[in-house]
């Protein structure tokens, strides 16, 4: 069975930071894309951020320069590491990966349960 743990969400005043940590568990074969999504309340669920597995990526316009997205291989981790953060950025943050478990040589889809981040004084 593979899942997704997420860890580091919060609270955190404006202009803090904050670091989110997902880690890939199970028996996988091979941890392809990585990334990570959030949705605020009221709002549809966007992409934040992703990272391939060689280390190319790419990040919604709201957060460039103030987030960076990274990985560790070894680890099956993904971060993401949130600077001078916004109200706006408020939101639960879902990891998202795409796998192949050791059971099946084909590719599946997984996210993470969702970490809050608030970012309120």
């Amino acid at each position: 069975q593979v899942r997704l743990v997420e860890s580091g969400g919060g609270l955190v005043q404006p202009g803090g930071s904050r670091r989110l940590s997902c880690a890939a568990e199970g028996s996988i074969f091979r941890v392809n894309a990585m990334g990570w999504y959030r949705q605020a309340p009221g709002k549809q669920r966007e992409l934040v951020a992703h990272i391939t597995v060689d280390g190319s990526t790419n990040y919604t316009d709201s957060v460039k320069g103030r987030f960076t997205i990274s990985r560790d291989n070894a680890k099956n981790t993904v971060y993401l590491q949130m600077n001078s953060l916004k109200s706006e950025d408020t939101a639960v943050y879902y990891c998202n990966a795409i796998i192949i478990p050791n059971s099946i040589r084909a590719t599946f889809i997984h996210w993470g349960q969702g970490t809050q981040v608030t970012v309120s004084s």
